[in-house]
């Protein structure tokens, strides 16, 4: 669950924003919980470091969300900070707090949408996964960010990775499945690749690190689908 916090003077642009989070659950399955705030003074009080994005009006009457943005970030260096403002050059200064971005008001849902697609992205690239490998004499625990792809040698794994190359016992459906929620596709019966990690994809060959795998003619399509995804979701 992502929490937010949507900090609004204006009482109809509250719920307005808060219909668009329950929009984007249902078109993208995400779950949120959003905690309203008034104004900025509201939500300083007794602030605690608990949300993951920060919607932010830039023009408030009591502290204004440029203020507001400084003193949060004395309190909170992590928090995903997004302004809401009526023109673009207030939220300028957004980069000395490090803002993510900024919508326009009124605010459209597609624009907003977005925002919440960066946001995500930018949250799951930070969050570290772990694998623990059974390796030979013991346990290995490797960072799947840092995986260049997977091969399968039987009942054993090879591991080719920015650490250099291991070798666990498995099959590379059974890592496949631990690798679900993670930017893994095939692209052939012998490989898992991590697309994070592609550089590019030519002539039936895919370049991953320094690695060129072969794309197989029944994976392609999938494998292509799964990469437009991948680069799609982290560019919105």
């Amino acid at each position: 669950m992502i929490r937010i916090a949507l900090v609004e003077d204006e009482a109809e642009v509250r719920v307005q924003l808060q219909g668009y989070v329950q929009r984007h659950t249902r078109q993208y399955g995400t779950g949120f919980a959003v905690t309203e705030f008034a104004d900025g003074m509201e939500l300083l009080d007794d602030y605690r470091p608990v949300y993951d994005i920060l919607f932010l009006d830039v023009e408030m009457k009591h502290l204004d969300g440029m203020e507001t943005a400084r003193r949060v970030r004395e309190l909170d260096k992590d928090v995903i900070i997004v302004f809401i403002t009526n023109m673009a050059q207030y939220a300028i200064g957004g980069y000395a707090v490090g803002a993510l971005d900024y919508v326009l008001k009124p605010v459209p849902y597609f624009a907003f949408s977005q925002q919440l697609r960066k946001a995500e992205e930018q949250l799951c690239r930070r969050a570290r996964h772990y694998l623990a490998l059974p390796v030979e004499g013991g346990m290995r625990r490797l960072d799947s960010s840092l995986i260049y792809y997977l091969e399968s040698e039987g009942h054993r794994v090879h591991f080719y990775t920015e650490e250099g190359e291991f070798v666990a016992a498995g099959t590379l459906r059974a890592f496949e499945e631990k690798l679900a929620e993670r930017p893994f596709a095939r692209c052939n019966s012998g490989y898992l690749v991590n697309l994070a990690q592609v550089k590019s994809v030519q002539q039936g060959m895919v370049q991953v690190g320094p690695y060129e795998l072969q794309v197989s003619r029944p994976r392609r399509k999938a494998f292509l689908a799964a990469l437009a995804d991948h680069i799609g979701g982290e560019g919105a």
